[in-house]
């Protein structure tokens, strides 16, 4: 589990490539990888990946990602010198300044309107309508790995609004339009909606 709270950024070093498979190796600060494990899960642009080796004086960490992966994320998109959020994964004990998140990305959104101004941020994706009843205004939802609260909710998907220190700790102060961006749905929002829903439809039948 993670908090959506990215901890920092990390550059695509290497990739490995074969036919519906990937090997990502990152760098990253040593710091972030102190006390890590073979097998750990990180979070990367969102994406609960294992570790499956590392090297913490280099600073680097590698993980196969694999064909549903690629198909339902923005990993497969990368290139080496690209950059993603990166976080380690929820210990007990750890302030949870987000909300909850898996790391299980449902689906891609794609950045359709992009306005900044010196402090503010305006985001707008368009999102595909069978995942629209699951995102409400206010609500959590989770954009490329960041715990982030809907601004709006529209027909055709949502909106977003950054503070600077979210745009400067993570990747999405570098998003332009037309890019794809990873979305977890609030796992909470979910279950109550779908429970609402079958709840009515057994009343109705």
């Amino acid at each position: 589990m993670f908090t959506g709270i990215v901890q920092c950024q990390a550059q695509i070093a290497a990739i490995a490539s074969a036919p519906n498979f990937r090997q990502l190796t990152l760098a990253v600060a040593s710091d972030k990888l102190q006390q890590l494990a073979l097998g750990a899960s990180i979070a990367i642009n969102g994406v609960c990946l294992t570790v499956t080796s590392f090297d913490e004086a280099a600073g680097r960490v590698t993980f196969d990602v694999i064909d549903e992966t690629l198909a339902r994320t923005n990993l497969g998109a990368l290139a080496q010198g690209d950059w993603v959020n990166f976080e380690r994964s929820l210990k007990f004990g750890d302030e949870i300044g987000g909300h909850l998140v898996s790391g299980h990305i449902q689906t891609t959104a794609e950045l359709i309107e992009l306005e900044r101004s010196e402090h503010n941020c305006r985001m707008r994706l368009l999102l595909e309508a069978e995942h629209l009843p699951y995102v409400l205004a206010k609500g959590f939802i989770t954009v490329d790995g960041a715990s982030l609260t809907v601004g709006a909710v529209h027909a055709d998907g949502f909106e977003l609004h950054l503070i600077p220190e979210t745009l400067s700790i993570t990747t999405l102060g570098q998003r332009t339009v037309g890019d794809r961006l990873n979305i977890e749905l609030d796992q909470q929002t979910v279950t109550i909606v779908q429970t609402v829903e079958r709840v009515l439809a057994q009343r109705q039948s």
